[in-house]
């Protein structure tokens, strides 16, 4: 059963190409028009929570897991067409963000 535990960055952005490959949406998949596409996912994905107090029961989950595989499939569709290495960019990022907030200043707050 394929889960995040036993499946690769490279296996879903293989997953998501050959997806998109079989269907020929190459030609609509222009950086332009897939961060447009992942912003109009995230708007889906935050509607979940408007007006509500976020809590979560089943049925807003199921609604959460939807909405963030269409965020992330797009995003793995921007990874493909550019040729970024996602593990780089986000291990890259990450050591970024380390020097940008460290833990003894910011450890418990968010501002």
């Amino acid at each position: 059963m394929i889960s995040d535990k036993n499946t690769t960055i490279q296996d879903i952005k293989d997953l998501v190409a050959a997806f998109v490959k079989e269907r020929e949406w190459e030609q609509f998949h222009s950086p332009k028009n897939l961060s447009m596409s992942i912003a109009i996912e995230a708007a889906e994905l935050m509607e979940i929570f408007q007006w509500s107090d976020g809590c979560l029961d089943d049925k807003k989950i199921e609604k959460v897991r939807e909405e963030l595989a269409d965020v992330v499939i797009y995003c793995l569709c921007m990874a493909n067409v550019t040729g970024i290495d996602l593990a780089t960019a986000i291990k890259s990022k990450v050591a970024a963000n380390a020097l940008k907030y460290p833990v003894e200043k910011y450890k418990g707050r968010y501002k």
